[in-house]
Formats: structure tokens, sequence, C-alpha cells
């Protein structure tokens, strides 16, 4: 997600780094960062911050890692979780790639991807967040029966996913092809998903893990 660049950003993130990392000074160090043994999920590109600010309000028995590369992004994730005073809620500035150096192996108990970018062009293939290149970063995060629940508008997008996950040995369910016709309950929208949901496009939705559960 793109915005006009901020260049207040970055002291604004430093400003509250009790809630939001922009160096590397939180490598290794997410357990402690929330000092308890709560499982961690983890949102991969969290965009405007609706998904994982309200899942993090629903569920404050688990804690939760927004990831958003972009800074100027970022601030709206931490101005929402500061004015609600989630308290489970962490937030990294980071590329999905380095995850493995954040991460300790099995850390992780759930990893969101919530409309990522399709990147569409057959050569930006690599870039794709469900491609083998990030299945294997996952894989090394995730417990044993870890889970990778992942939502797109992006009909080729999930077509390359679901072949990617399958190809990669992954266990795939709840496969879903129009979440919106009978919406689930728990299901928490980001703004994106209003957004494309309100134009006619289908959400389409899986969950993956890398054993037998």
């Amino acid at each position: 997600m793109r915005m006009r660049n901020k260049p207040w950003a970055e002291d604004f993130l430093l400003a509250h780094a009790e809630i939001v990392s922009i160096d590397e000074a939180r490598k290794g160090q997410m357990r402690e960062w929330f000092n308890n043994d709560r499982p961690i999920h983890i949102e991969v590109g969290s965009g405007m911050g609706r998904f994982i600010t309200e899942m993090a309000k629903a569920h404050p028995d688990i804690n939760y890692i927004g990831i958003e590369r972009d800074k100027n992004v970022m601030i709206r994730i931490v101005e929402k979780a500061v004015e609600q005073q989630i308290s489970n809620l962490r937030l990294l500035t980071l590329d999905a790639e380095h995850l493995a150096d954040y991460f300790s192996p099995g850390e992780v108990d759930r990893v969101y991807l919530n409309f990522s970018d399709p990147w569409p062009k057959t050569r930006h293939a690599k870039r794709r967040l469900t491609h083998e290149n990030f299945l294997k970063l996952y894989e090394i995060i995730l417990k044993e029966d870890g889970e990778v629940h992942f939502k797109t508008d992006n009909q080729h997008l999930f077509e390359f996913s679901l072949e990617s996950m399958s190809q990669y040995g992954m266990k795939l369910k709840n496969i879903n092809l129009d979440l919106h016709t009978e919406e689930p309950q728990d299901n928490i929208r980001t703004e994106y998903e209003d957004k494309f949901s309100n134009k006619g496009f289908r959400i389409n939705r899986l969950e993956a893990t890398f054993q037998d559960c």
C-alpha cells in the first residue's frame, strides 16, 4: 500500500518504541517484547491495520504482531493501537524476507496473509507472499501445527497460491471461493476487503498447514 511520504514518520514511530520497532533492536526478542508465553499470531502486510487491531481486541489471550514495511502506512496502525489502548499488539516495519531473522524456529502459531500484493507479472512471481521462497520462511517460524490463513480478491493470485502451497506439500483446508456469500460471524474484514467486496469482487480464502493435523 502506497501513501504520500511523511517526513515526520520515523520520529513518530520512534516515539512509540514500546509497541513498534523500525530497526533491528527487536531481532529474536518477540517473546520478551510481550513478556508472556501466550500464542503469537502475525499478519504479514498489515496495511491500514483494521484486521490486526480488531483481532487483538477480540482475542486478548493471543499476542499479535503486525508487519508492514511502509513507515507511512505504519503510522495509521500505531494511531489505532494507541488510541484504543491495545496491550497485546506489537508492530514491525519489516520486509517479509527477513522474518526468520526476527522470529525463532517454531515461535509463531499462525500467519495471516490478507490481500497481499498480487505481483501480476510472471517475472515478479517470486515476490508473491505465497511463493515457495516465503513458504519456506513460514515453515521455519511456525510451530508444527501452525497455520497460514490467506485471503484475496485476486483470482489469479489465489490460483497461484493453491498450486504453490500444494506443490510445497502443504495441507489445504477450509477453501472458500466466495467468503462473503455466507460470511462467518468471526470474519474481520480489512479496509481493502470492504472496498473490493462492495465493487462485486469475490473474496477467496483458505487455511493451510505444513503438517497433518
